[in-house]
């Protein structure tokens, strides 16, 4: 049941990252939906998940981008088990410590991704700092929402069928 939440929101990541961005920045994406859904399935699940998402993610991502297909694969498989040892060994409950794995995770994989495009020799990047630091921002932003927002709703479903009942 679980695997089947986690393609669900690989799946809707996606479809927002390609549609809805598109809209509303014009053309390029200030937050990347689907690196938010890998780091939080990492947190949640661990390593061995975080990377299968984070595979499976960027893969699809790759097939649907003008890209090498495996690039984004591998940054986000390399974040997504990354972040789910991290995970494991240190308490990340509160708000700080989840708002700084978003932002390393998200320094990380622009790290890895433009590494191996600038290794390969296919592409430069002359300082990517502002982007990077604009998208991770936008990135935490949207996971803390994200967090906030799922943990929240059991509480919201209990009180409901509470308030039913009288």
């Amino acid at each position: 049941m679980k695997a089947v939440a986690v393609l669900i929101a690989i799946a809707l990541a996606l479809a927002l990252q390609t549609t809805l961005a598109r809209f509303l920045v014009g053309g390029t994406a200030a937050v990347d939906l689907v690196l938010v859904v890998v780091v939080y399935v990492a947190l949640t699940s661990g390593p061995v998940t975080g990377m299968f998402a984070g595979s499976l993610a960027g893969l699809v991502q790759d097939a649907l981008s003008s890209g090498i297909i495996g690039v984004g694969g591998l940054a986000k498989s390399v974040v997504g088990f990354v972040t789910g040892a991290i995970g494991q060994q240190f308490i990340v409950t509160a708000a700080l410590p989840r708002l700084l794995i978003f932002l390393a995770a998200t320094a990380a994989h622009a790290a890895v991704f433009m590494g191996l495009y600038v290794l390969l020799g296919l592409r430069s990047f002359p300082s990517p700092w502002a982007a990077i630091a604009s998208q991770a921002v936008g990135n935490a932003a949207i996971g803390m929402i994200a967090f906030t927002l799922i943990e929240s709703l059991p509480g919201v479903v209990e009180r409901r069928r509470m308030r039913r009942r009288l």
